[in-house]
């Protein structure tokens, strides 16, 4: 198999069809989001001075 990301594209996408549709990737997207958001709040707390 050639590597075309293209194709990759086109066949996870036909997969995601026969697997469980669009629910599953939208449930995937939206940990996905919230995970970022979390970690990117937990690393930037750290940065955070406290000018007594």
């Amino acid at each position: 198999m050639e590597h075309h990301p293209a194709a990759w594209l086109a066949e996870a996408a036909n997969a995601a069809d026969r697997q469980g549709g669009p629910g599953i990737l939208r449930i995937v997207l939206l940990v996905m989001i919230v995970g970022c958001a979390v970690t990117a709040w937990f690393l930037l707390r750290g940065y955070r001075r406290k000018d007594d």
